[in-house]
């Protein structure tokens, strides 16, 4: 049996354990551990959870995770006494896996372990990562990192993605997809696809008449869709629409499609798919513009 060792700090995010701990339970030959400093931990949630104060013993194919706590800032959160730390370090020395999700990385900072790695976290604590541990090359604005055993994510919903990577690497990509279909999970996600999705990035607006637009661009992003169309199902003229779409999202509907496109694209190639097959599976007629937008990229 491989052991996956969660160590749980105070106030851990419940997103941050369950979805690891929910993909390694699918698999089977996988041994699961809740360890901490206390035996009942708060979550930031408000639901206390138990966990054991002494640590399994650990070999090469184990994996020890941290899950992330809640923590608008670094300084002073998820406090670990130096021997736990410790631990992190003779596991990974020893040849073990140690993996973050979200402000767990600051756990494997203050052990020394992201000092000359690149690494990863949620993207409102890069900053903060990137100022407490200098040595450390923060990578923005990725789901996770892989770099010398030491695996960090960005948090929250990456640490699934966190967790099918590293079944994906021990057991292969079908593996990986089983577990993903059986969790509903929608897509795999690449460690280098962005944080926030083309739709997240420009649905940051109170337009109710961008949002009906923005609506039927993304349930149908691989159509041609023409103004005319997109105006009339909004109910205001293409003039009006394209004002009022520039104001909220910065761009224009047809960008913003093609933004959609390119981002799914790029999700397909990064899975084995070809340039020209991921262009036309999106709505491309050939690849020269998928090219174009991922050279302007």
């Amino acid at each position: 049996m491989t052991r996956v060792v969660f160590l749980l700090v105070p106030d851990v995010h419940l997103l941050d354990l369950a979805g690891p701990a929910q993909g390694f339970a699918t698999v089977e030959g996988y041994e699961l551990h809740y360890v901490a400093e206390q035996e009942e931990i708060p979550t930031a949630q408000g639901v206390p959870l138990r966990a054991t104060t002494t640590w399994p013993a650990l070999g090469p194919d184990d994996l020890v995770i941290v899950p992330g706590w809640r923590s608008p800032r670094l300084v002073g959160t998820g406090r670990l006494d130096p021997s736990t730390l410790r631990r992190l370090v003779d596991h990974r020395a020893a040849g073990g896996v140690v993996a973050s999700v979200c402000a767990g990385a600051d756990a494997l900072g203050r052990a020394g372990l992201l000092d000359g790695r690149r690494c990863t976290t949620h993207h409102e604590l890069q900053e903060h990562l990137a100022r407490r541990y200098p040595k450390a090359i923060v990578v923005r604005d990725v789901l996770y990192v892989v770099d010398d055993r030491v695996v960090t994510s960005a948090g929250i919903a990456s640490g699934i993605d966190l967790a099918l990577h590293l079944v994906a690497v021990r057991h292969g990509p079908a593996v990986a997809a089983r577990v993903a279909r059986e969790m509903v999970v929608y897509a795999r996600r690449n460690g280098d696809e962005q944080q926030a999705s083309a739709m997240l990035r420009h649905r940051a607006h109170l337009s109710d008449v961008v949002h009906r637009v923005q609506d039927v661009i993304d349930a149908r992003f691989a159509d041609r869709l023409s103004l005319a169309d997109l105006a009339a199902a909004s109910g205001v003229s293409e003039r009006t629409l394209t004002r009022l779409f520039g104001r909220a999202t910065g761009t224009t509907p047809l960008r913003y499609q093609q933004l959609l496109r390119a981002e799914r694209a790029e999700h397909l190639i990064g899975h084995g798919s070809t340039v020209d097959a991921a262009a036309r599976a999106v709505g491309f007629q050939d690849a020269r513009m998928l090219r174009r937008l991922r050279a302007r990229q």
